[in-house]
C-alpha cells in the first residue's frame, strides 16, 4: 500500500504543482497584458505628465511648438478658463465644447467628462487649465475616494487570502488521498491476497464497485481452475499408483527369479527402484498440490524436535543408508528440549526429502549432518552434507524462483526442484522459513527455522 500511496501522491502532487504554475502564468500574462497598456498610458503623454508640462511650458503667448507637436501627436486639446469661467485660451478645442461655463459646470466637469471627453484640469494663477483627451481613451471614475482603513489593510487581505487559497488546496489535495487510498486499500489487499492463489470476496459500493467485481470474478475463476488442476492431479495421482504397483511387483518377482538370466535380473531390479522413483514423485506432486491449494489438513501438537530427529536417524541406519553416506545428528543444549507446534509426519517428511537428496545428488560418497539449535526465540533444523555442493547461479536461482521444476544441471534433476518446493510449502504452513546456501567447505547446506513454543 506504501507504492500506492507513493502513486496517489506523486500525481496529486503533480496537480497541486500545476494549480500553481497556472497562477503564476496567470500572474504574468496579467503583468504583460495590462502592464504594457498602464506604462505606456502613464507615460510621457500621461494626464499628470502633460499638464505639468503644458502649465510649465504656457505663458502670454501661448506654449512652445515642441508642446504643440506633443499635444496635436497625442490628439490632446487644451482651453484655459478665466475666473471668470470664460474661455481665453484654446488649443485644438472641438466645435460641440463651449467656451464658456458657470461654476457649477466647471465643478461637474472637472472630476469627470465634458461631452464624452475625459478631462483633467490643474489650478494656476491666471485660470483654470483644462486637457481633454480623445473619447473612450480613459475612465474616470467619479465617485474616486476610499476610506483609508480599506486602502491599509488590502495588502495583508491579498495576502491572507492567497494563504487561505493555498491552504485549502492542501487540504483537498490531502484529504483527497487518503479517501482515495482508503478506497483502493481493500482492492489493492484483495490482488495481493489473489496473487498467493487464495480466494478473496470483495463488498464495496460506490464507483470502485465495478472493480471489486472484476477481482471477484477473477477470483472465482483462479479458484475454479485450481480446484479443477488439483482434482486432475490427485486423479492422475490415483489412478497411476496401482498400474505403478503392479510394475513394481512384477519387477520385483522377476529379480527375485533365480531362474532368470543375470541381465533380466538387473534389468527389473532397474525398472523396480525406477518405478519406486516415480512412486515418490507422484506423492510429492499431489502433496505438493495439496500444500498449495491448502487441501491438505495439518494436524499440530506438541513436538520435541530433538527426539524426532533421533528417531529418523536410527530408523534411516537401521534401513541401511549405504556404505557411501553416513549420517550425524548434532544437537545444541539448548534445543534438547525444545518444543514447536507441528506435524511430525510433514516435519519428517520435509527432512527426509533433504537427506535422500542429499544421497542421490552425491552418489560418490558423502556425510550427511543433521543440526539442531536455538536461536532466541527460533530453533533451526539445519541438513547440510559435505558433497558437491551448489554453484552460485543455481544458489540464485533456488532464492528467486524456488518453484522451478526444471534444470539443465545434471545434479538438479526434476526430483530435486519437486523436493525443495515441498520442503518450502510444509516449512511455511508451519509458519517458518527455509534458507538455502553452499556449506562452509562444501556440499550444501538448508535451514529450517520455526517459531519456539514451550520447553
Amino acid at each position: 500500500m506504501k507504492a500506492f500511496g507513493k502513486y496517489i501522491s506523486k500525481y496529486l502532487l503533480s496537480f497541486f504543482a500545476f494549480a500553481l504554475i497556472l497562477l503564476l502564468v496567470n500572474i504574468l500574462a496579467f503583468v504583460l497584458t495590462f502592464g504594457g497598456i498602464v506604462s505606456r498610458e502613464y507615460g510621457s503623454a500621461s494626464p499628470a505628465n502633460m499638464l505639468e508640462a503644458v502649465a510649465a511650458d504656457l505663458s502670454a503667448t501661448g506654449i512652445s511648438e515642441e508642446s504643440l507637436q506633443a499635444l496635436n501627436c497625442n490628439q490632446i486639446w487644451v482651453m484655459l478658463l478665466d475666473t471668470s469661467g470664460r474661455c481665453i485660451w484654446e488649443v485644438s478645442l472641438p466645435e460641440e465644447i463651449p467656451i464658456q461655463y458657470t461654476i457649477q459646470d466647471v465643478a461637474v466637469f472637472s472630476k469627470g467628462y465634458l461631452q464624452d471627453y475625459p478631462v483633467f484640469v490643474r489650478n494656476m494663477d491666471n485660470g483654470l487649465l483644462v486637457l481633454g483627451y480623445p473619447k473612450d481613451s480613459f475612465m474616470k471614475l467619479t465617485g474616486n475616494y476610499f476610506p483609508i482603513r480599506a486602502i491599509r489593510i488590502f495588502p495583508f487581505f491579498v495576502s491572507g487570502i492567497l494563504a487561505i487559497d493555498i491552504l485549502l488546496l492542501f487540504l483537498v489535495y490531502y484529504f483527497s488521498k487518503q479517501k482515495i487510498v482508503k478506497n483502493t486499500e481493500p482492492i489493492m489487499a484483495s490482488i495481493k491476497t489473489l496473487s498467493t492463489g487464495k480466494p478473496v470476496d470483495l463488498s464495496i459500493r460506490g464507483e470502485l464497485s465495478e472493480i471489486a467485481d472484476s477481482v471477484n470474478q477473477a477470483s472465482q475463476v483462479l479458484s475454479r481452475q485450481n480446484q479443477a488442476r488439483a482434482n486432475w492431479i490427485s486423479g492422475v495421482s490415483h489412478d497411476i499408483r496401482t498400474p505403478l504397483s503392479m510394475i513394481m511387483g512384477y519387477a520385483q518377482r522377476i529379480a527375485g527369479d533365480h531362474g532368470a538370466s543375470g541381465n533380466i535380473q538387473q534389468e527389473a531390479e532397474i525398472i523396480r527402484m525406477q518405478s519406486a522413483k516415480i512412486k515418490d514423485l507422484v506423492q510429492d506432486l499431489n502433496l505438493v498440490s495439496q500444500l498449495e491449494y491448502e487441501m491438505q489438513p495439518i494436524h499440530k501438537e506438541p513436538v520435541r524436535l530433538s527426539k524426532l530427529l533421533r528417531s529418523y536417524a536410527a530408523d534411516l541406519l537401521n534401513a541401511g543408508i549405504g556404505e557411501k553416506h553416513s549420517i550425524e545428528v548434532e544437537i545444541s543444549p539448548e534445543a534438547e528440549t525444545a518444543v514447536i507446534e507441528c506435524d511430525a509426519r510433514l516435519i519428517l517428511r520435509a527432512i527426509s526429502n533433504l537427506v535422500q537428496n542429499s544421497i542421490n545428488h552425491n552418489p560418490q560418497r558423502c556425510d550427511i549432518f543433521l543440526s539442531l539449535d536455538c536461536l532466541q526465540a527460533d530453533i533451526s533444523i539445519t541438513v547440510s552434507d559435505n558433497g558437491v555442493g551448489l554453484s552460485a547461479e543455481k544458489l540464485r536461482e533456488l532464492e528467486e524462483k524456488p518453484h522451478y521444476m526444471e534444470s539443465t544441471d545434471e545434479r538438479l534433476d526434476l526430483r530435486h526442484g519437486l523436493g525443495l518446493l515441498l520442503v518450502r510449502q510444509i516449512v511455511e504452513a508451519h509458519g517458518g522459513i527455509m534458507k538455502v546456501a553452499n556449506g562452509t567447505c562444501c556440499g550444501i547446506e538448508i535451514v529450517l527455522i520455526f517459531t519456539k513454543e514451550t520447553a
